[in-house]
């Protein structure tokens, strides 16, 4: 969940938040849960509905989070060469996800991470199936761009 959190609001504190306000709303509605086989979805569902609404209602300002600054100090100075190449392809995918548009963030991360189909991906984005299916080709595309001219 806190992954999940994270990689929408992309910061570690926020996702912190996230979390804990997603548990204390689950909690004050578990009697609003009719199915209880159903509890992991439906917390994961609120977390990423509250981590869409805290990026969007943090995303009014162009702060760049202090973890992302450390990160990349580390990165650049701080990378060991034991590091196997395929870790480091995955890290640099998700990386280079992050330097996507926001939408096609979030849509990848929900239907490539987080296993979600077309049509939940929609309705959690508030957008039309059609239009969802046209932001992931379009976000794939993206980051095959961005990838290709980061390898080439």
């Amino acid at each position: 969940m806190y992954n999940t959190a994270y990689r929408i609001v992309k910061d570690s504190f926020e996702a912190e938040d996230v979390m804990q306000d997603s548990f204390l709303l689950a909690f004050t509605k578990l009697n609003s849960l009719k199915d209880i086989k159903t509890f992991g979805a439906w917390l994961k569902r609120i977390v990423i509905n509250n981590s869409i609404h805290h990026y969007n209602k943090s995303n009014k300002y162009n702060e760049v989070p202090l973890d992302d600054v450390l990160y990349k100090v580390e990165d650049d100075y701080g990378v060991s060469s034991d590091y196997e190449f395929t870790n480091l392809k995955a890290k640099q995918v998700l990386e280079t996800m992050n330097a996507l548009k926001d939408n096609y963030r979030i849509a990848l991360t929900l239907h490539l991470i987080e296993g979600y189909d077309y049509e939940e991906i929609s309705e959690i984005m508030s957008i039309s199936y059609a239009n969802c299916r046209t932001t992931i080709s379009r976000a794939k595309d993206s980051l095959r761009l961005k990838i290709q001219s980061l390898v080439g």
